[in-house]
């Protein structure tokens, strides 16, 4: 079988820990037998980006923008324990959140679902896609650690001379401070990708926020929303969709009792926590897309789970490992799918297809890592290790491809 060319390529982040392991076994069992691959390889690993003073992300970044198609794996984002493990020379923010920063875009979660699992929420018929803002808040915040009394002030000094300034706190002994920022240019964007998502894939949008305690940054993303929902509002119409607007936890209250089927737009940290409920509901962290999408049309695919740490030390003492690669094949699908849209390649498009096909063949017919065993019904469920699991993939890609 001849090789599926590629003619621009895609931008290829590599991780961490287990699904490090995992997307060597991808690339190698997946991947490279079917496709002449064309990617321009970053190594985002702790490690490595410890070595280049994080550079290599921004570097990333700004080749998925120049590309406009990257695929990333699952990363660390160190804290004071990473710090000592990894002996780093600094505390390395969020790789997810400097490319999102980068790129600007919103993040889609969708999950994967199969016949056989039913969601934890009995009354949930369709898939929960959440649209996360990928800009600012506490992933771009700064942080102080006061160790003493003393007065904490918020002060902007504007470019004309108009100086704004409000105590925080009185602190009488030790505490923390954080500032947090957000861009009237970002939430704008993120409401344009969301309400263009919205009518692509034909659903309602509900969109979540705390205005009524958070007066100002939180209203101005609900007044934001509804500036730009002006524009939309004859298309939804027309379709019979709904825009909708709640407090954070009336939303949680409605999703719960919903039968599913819609978008929830969250802020960054809200839709970060929403996402990871979303997918576990509907059965495993490790059966959810994860797709940012920027204002400029550039796409970064990734598995919505971290890098698995748990089964990572296993697999460094020899023992066998059962992890679900689903999420991580499917960024690299959802990324060659995407490349042969942008670059016309049928071809790479349907090999997209087949390859979430034969992932779905094998859970059908009842072969599943440990995470999804005991939760299938109607199937006689198998459990096997990671890489038979990708073996049994590539027995029926195969088939798929020879058709």
């Amino acid at each position: 079988m001849e090789k599926i060319k590629m003619t621009t390529p895609i931008v290829e982040m590599d991780g961490d820990e287990m699904t490090r392991i995992l997307w060597k076994m991808i690339k190698d069992e997946l991947i490279l037998p079917f496709v002449d691959l064309k990617s321009e390889y970053y190594d985002l690993g702790l490690m490595h980006r410890d070595e280049t003073k994080d550079q290599v992300t921004v570097q990333a970044a700004e080749a998925t923008k120049k590309y406009g198609v990257g695929v990333k794996c699952a990363t660390i984002t160190p804290n004071l324990k990473r710090m000592d493990e990894y002996k780093l020379h600094e505390m390395w923010k969020s790789p997810n959140g400097t490319i999102r920063s980068i790129l600007d875009g919103t993040v889609f979660r969708t999950p994967i679902t199969i016949p056989s699992i039913h969601p934890a929420v009995k009354n949930w018929e369709k898939p929960i896609t959440i649209a996360r803002h990928a800009y600012g808040d506490v992933y771009k915040s700064v942080e102080i650690r006061a160790d003493e009394p003393g007065i904490a002030k918020l002060v902007f000094d504007g470019q004309s001379g108009k100086h704004q300034e409000v105590v925080i706190h009185e602190f009488k002994g030790p505490g923390v401070l954080q500032g947090m920022h957000n861009l009237d240019k970002s939430i704008r964007s993120f409401a344009h990708s969301c309400f263009k998502f919205a009518i692509d894939t034909n659903q309602s949008l509900w969109f979540s926020t705390k205005d009524t305690i958070s007066k100002k940054y939180d209203a101005q993303f609900r007044i934001i929303f509804e500036e730009v929902f002006q524009e939309y509002k004859d298309e939804f119409e027309k379709r019979g969709l709904e825009y909708f607007y709640t407090l954070i936890d009336d939303a949680v209250a409605r999703v719960i009792r919903s039968k599913g089927g819609f978008i929830w737009a969250c802020k960054n940290y809200d839709g970060d926590v929403m996402s990871d409920m979303v997918s576990t509901a509907f059965g495993s962290l490790a059966m959810m897309t994860s797709v940012l999408v920027s204002p400029e049309g550039n796409y970064e695919y990734e598995a919505a789970h971290g890098t698995v740490t748990r089964h990572y030390y296993k697999y460094l003492k020899g023992e066998e490992t059962s992890t679900n690669p689903i999420a991580t094949i499917f960024a690299w699908s959802g990324a060659l799918r995407k490349r042969g849209e942008k670059d016309g390649i049928k071809e790479l498009m349907n090999f997209g297809d087949q390859l979430e096909g034969a992932c779905f063949d094998t859970l059908n017919d009842g072969i599943a890592t440990k995470d999804l065993v005991n939760l299938m019904e109607g199937v006689e469920a198998r459990q096997v290790n990671s890489k038979d699991f990708i073996a049994a993939i590539r027995e029926r890609l195969e088939k798929r491809l020879s058709k």
